[in-house]
């Protein structure tokens, strides 16, 4: 087409502009976000909720031009389009919203390289064809001169300013704790739509910084109120292991479902098996992670604390006041504390938060050695790793906690091929049949450990506690899964499928399995039960999983819970068993125990509560 066949206003290009990115953010909302639509009201919320602010956003083009700016036109469609992209790669592995706090941490959550290559699809392409479209107009087309009027602007930015407020208000009616609740950000994105979720994140980027300056000690009162009607019972296991070093194995992407289970005949975690029988294994705990992974993971442990919905604590909060193990295990049988990592020290920024906690040690990936051929994805091979980390052991003095991170099964789980030791899966999805060689390993690895400490006389004194840090397989693999599992379509195999396996391992005790639901949170009091520690002065929202009643929700940072008899899950009420679905009302009376939980921890971590407490670490 020439350009004499081709006659385009600016204001024609400029709506059309609209109407493209419009459109392009409700396909994606649709298609590329898992939304949980419940109603025609939800469905109608996702269609009409991005007007309003991309009114707002691309009539930056035409507000301080006397007509239409293309280039501004451009950049800006680029920007909201980049945008709405990193929200559709973050949701396809985290089932998640990016933050204005994840951007910050963007080397914590892999950068670019193996692990966002596997979630880009061919089509995502077709996301940025719009702006190629209009760019390719703006060149070939004859646009006409037209000025727009400051009376024309000014009733622009009026309608989008209305609209935008009317629809957040509809939004709004829909769920009143919206704004209280804004950690469950697939609601938020639902009811005012993606880009006002980014607006109201960005403001409350701005929450720590103001809860700390006008917090006072008043604030603790109701805290430790709540804690003090929490406290766990007492069994004749009290003291169990009471003076034994503590090796905790953080188990990398690790799963419930991978124990017991055989893929092709084979047992894909043969040494976790035989260790379960002499152990105590807790085989209901669910992953609370949050968008910090395995820092939040490894927060819970140490602080028996929620994580932030956005972000980590760990970089977010690193210089709060906190009642950490490492303190604790201190002041009761003067332990000595250190971690293992085969990575760089600054990620997740461990090397300046296990200061505070109180870690005596950090050996970090330059304490190790590590070269291309014991290297894969992100970091050292977990095999080498243990090996290396018992020599730095040795030099500990007793008693002490390390703590071991594995690396090798990362999403999107590689492996060298004489390192496989089961053949891969054989489902449609190559990220659940990799994950399946990758458990293998780690529980291989695990076993040469175990070995290890005992031919250099390190085991019988040791209480081990493993436990799978957070999910591998995202909500995005878990069709791949279900058929790998030989499971029925049911929407509750989501949440069955989060949960990690907690194994305590004391060697000698007879073994036990423990089907109470529980959390990563629950770790710490119960490692403490088993160590004879009482820390009745301690702010922690961990419960013993010895004592911990079922029926109390285990709660999850979006909002949604499990209890032995409901499962709350995407705002709708599941009867656990049958996972039928239920009427809200049976899922309401343990509403309030997760506002009230979530609510509390975020009020310490924002405001630095515990620095107000009798305990000052």
């Amino acid at each position: 087409m020439t350009k004499k066949g081709i006659r385009v206003t600016p204001k024609l290009l400029f709506l059309f502009a609209c109407t493209c990115m419009w459109l392009k953010t409700v396909i994606v909302s649709f298609i590329g976000f898992d939304i949980a639509i419940h109603s025609w009201f939800d469905a109608l919320l996702l269609i009409v909720n991005p007007i309003g602010s991309l009114l707002l956003l691309i009539g930056l083009s035409i507000y301080f031009t006397k007509s239409l700016h293309i280039n501004w036109l451009l950049v800006i469609m680029l920007l909201v389009t980049g945008l709405l992209y990193g929200d559709l790669l973050y949701y396809r592995f985290y089932i998640d919203y990016v933050t204005v706090s994840i951007l910050f941490q963007f080397k914590n959550v892999g950068g670019i390289g193996p692990s966002t290559f596997e979630l880009m699809k061919a089509w995502d392409l077709l996301l940025f064809v719009d702006v190629l479209l209009i760019a390719w107009l703006s060149k070939s087309s004859a646009i006409r001169p037209q000025e727009i009027s400051v009376h024309f602007k000014k009733r622009f930015i009026s309608f989008s300013i209305v609209l935008l407020i009317l629809l957040a208000g509809l939004g709004w009616s829909q769920s009143p704790y919206l704004f209280s609740a804004s950690y469950n950000r697939e609601q938020m994105v639902k009811s005012v739509g993606p880009y006002n979720y980014h607006l109201y994140d960005i403001v409350m980027g701005l929450r720590p910084t103001i809860d700390r300056a006008v917090a006072t000690h008043v604030d603790t009162g109701k805290i430790e109120e709540y804690v003090a009607n929490q406290q766990d019972e007492t069994t004749d296991l009290f003291g169990l292991a009471k003076g034994k070093n503590i090796v905790l194995i953080s188990m990398e992407s690790t799963q419930n479902f991978v124990i017991n289970q055989k893929v092709n005949g084979r047992e894909i975690t043969p040494f976790l098996n035989n260790l379960i029988g002499e152990s105590f294994y807790f085989n209901q705990i669910y992953d609370q992670t949050a968008q910090g992974k395995t820092s939040d993971s490894e927060f819970m442990i140490d602080t028996s604390l929620y994580p932030l919905s956005g972000g980590s604590v760990f970089v977010r909060r690193p210089k709060n006041t906190f009642n950490s193990l490492q303190h604790i295990l201190k002041e009761n049988g003067a332990y000595y504390s250190a971690s293992f990592h085969g990575n760089d020290p600054s990620f997740w920024n461990r090397e300046k938060m296990y200061e505070n906690l109180g870690y005596d040690h950090f050996f970090s990936k330059q304490d190790y050695q590590v070269t291309d051929e014991n290297s894969v994805n992100y970091g050292i091979k977990d095999i080498p790793f243990f090996e290396q980390s018992v020599e730095h052991m040795k030099t500990m003095p007793e008693p002490y906690l390390a703590k071991l991170i594995t690396l090798t099964n990362h999403f999107p789980f590689l492996l060298d091929e004489n390192d496989q030791l089961i053949a891969m899966g054989n489902t449609d999805e190559g990220v659940v049949n990799r994950y399946v060689t990758t458990v293998r390993y780690q529980d291989e690895a695990i076993k040469r450990l175990f070995q290890t400490l005992k031919d250099n006389g390190m085991y019988k004194d040791t209480i081990f506690v493993l436990y799978g840090d957070h999910y591998g397989i995202s909500k995005k693999y878990e069709a791949a899964l279900s058929q790998m599992l030989g499971d029925e379509y049911s929407p509750i195999n989501h949440s069955h499928y989060r949960q990690v396996p907690v194994i305590i391992h004391i060697p000698g005790q007879k073994g036990e399995t423990i089907a109470v639901p529980g959390g990563e949170i629950d770790i710490r009091p119960t490692l403490l039960h088993l160590l004879g520690i009482k820390a009745e002065d301690t702010i922690s929202f961990g419960r013993n999983l010895f004592t911990r009643s079922a029926n109390h929700p285990v709660i999850f940072r979006d909002g949604g819970f499990v209890n032995d008899t409901y499962i709350y899950q995407d705002g709708v009420c599941y009867n656990k068993t049958t996972g039928e679905q239920l009427d809200h009302v049976a899922c309401e009376p343990y509403q309030k125990n997760v506002h009230d939980e979530l609510g509390l921890s975020d009020d310490i971590i924002y405001g630095d509560l515990l620095r107000f407490t009798s305990r000052k670490d």
